[in-house]
């Protein structure tokens, strides 16, 4: 737990050190220019700007983001896991174990005193005592921080609906040749600049539509509905505990993961939503939801993927079904121990012949425009343990692909 507790530390230190984002925020004038405009203000987006502005802080820098508030909505998975960078080995028990600590055991149970007549009805499990929780709102907190005292500029509400060129006489301005790229907001506002690197999530492959790039692969939203142990029921869970992954499916599949303010959530399950920030069971876009339903892509990962998609809606209707799951783990949960938690919404890329995108995409296109955007169109789970490494990938690529 301790790699846990000292990241944890320090992302508050910072946050109480910054006393408010607000603090950081430049309200923009009609027109603003800058070098480099990331649009997406969530944890990929704020990692990938504090890395740009640290190797190449004489560039003048705006990160984007359309919500009030960054990083998370409200009802998201703002706390999670430190995950350990273990690797399995598909078709065995074997692992990579690449963390200090870290082993196979066939007694854990009995190793970490956890008072069950049974121990769930798996073959072994794999201890990871370094891994840790963190609250992941206030580590990207901490990244807009370090990045506004840089000199980011932090831009909120500020939703990005056109890419276009630089018009030289587009009222009085005079920059087309400096900042060729204009984009502009919902509510009329405008940055010009040089370069452009996307971090959109639920929205990446609308960015890179209206950029005029290509728009697959397809975001597909599913939510996750997660429950909350009871606080008299706490002493069930004694760390986070996480089965091995389904291969066919990018999904966690059910765990159990203690939170910073001490609470434990069991979950999630996945369905597909039907608006993209629909965090709330009966949430529907109908742009959204034709859009979706509209794409080869979803009709043919529904056709190969029914009855998985039936029990995964059934398990979020009804808890019993949802806790069944759980008591693979832990038996001697019941549906008495829960209460239905909030929900989270994963943004999951999509190709036309209905694959799952498991691995990172990046991509931007030819032309004036093309030529100067860099879209992330995948970052894949676990996006927010990884964000650093992800952040100097993305670095890399806007690098490469700018010349910076």
């Amino acid at each position: 737990m301790a790699t846990g507790v000292r990241l944890v530390c320090g992302a508050s230190l910072l946050s109480r050190r910054f006393k408010g984002l607000r603090a950081g925020y430049v309200l923009l004038r009609k027109h603003s220019s800058c070098d480099v405009a990331i649009v997406g203000g969530g944890i990929v987006g704020l990692a990938s700007a504090r890395e740009l502005i640290q190797r190449h802080p004489k560039l003048t820098y705006i990160l984007l983001e359309k919500e009030k508030k960054l990083a998370f909505h409200q009802s998201g998975h703002n706390s999670g896991v430190i995950h350990s960078g273990i690797y399995y080995t598909p078709g065995s028990l074997k692992a990579k174990l690449c963390v200090r600590g870290a082993e196979l055991s066939y007694a854990y149970c009995e190793k970490k005193g956890i008072p069950y007549k049974r121990c769930g009805k798996g073959l072994m499990a794999l201890d990871s005592p370094q891994t840790g929780i963190v609250d992941w709102r206030e580590v990207a907190l901490s990244y807009a921080k370090e990045f506004s005292e840089m000199g980011g500029i932090i831009k909120t509400q500020f939703e990005a609906t056109d890419f276009q060129i630089t018009k030289e006489s587009s009222e009085g301005c005079t920059d087309g040749l400096k900042y060729p790229i204009t984009i502009r907001s919902l509510k009329g506002a405008a940055v010009r600049c040089s370069y452009v690197v996307t971090c959109g999530g639920l929205y990446s492959d609308r960015l890179s539509q209206k950029s005029g790039c290509s728009r697959e692969p397809r975001i597909v939203p599913f939510r996750g509905d997660y429950l909350v142990l009871k606080p008299e029921k706490h002493y069930l869970v004694k760390g986070n505990i996480y089965p091995v992954p389904d291969p066919k499916f990018p999904f966690l599949g059910v765990h159990f993961t203690p939170r910073m303010n001490g609470s434990v959530w069991l979950g999630p399950n996945a369905v597909l939503a039907f608006k993209r920030e629909g965090y709330n069971v009966f949430d529907f876009d109908l742009h959204d939801f034709t859009d979706a339903v509209s794409y080869s892509g979803v009709q043919k990962l529904v056709l190969k993927n029914v009855a998985f998609g039936v029990k995964e809606m059934y398990r979020g209707i009804f808890i019993h079904a949802q806790v069944k799951q759980l008591q693979r783990y832990i038996p001697d949960l019941t549906v008495n121990d829960v209460m239905r938690g909030p929900s989270g919404v994963r943004a999951q890329a999509l190709d036309r012949n209905g694959n799952l995108v498991d691995d990172f995409v990046f991509d931007g296109g030819s032309g004036a425009i093309g030529s100067r955007v860099l879209h992330v169109r995948n970052a894949p789970s676990p996006a927010a343990t990884s964000s650093l490494a992800i952040g100097e990938i993305i670095a890399d690529e806007a690098e490469t692909k700018f010349n910076l």
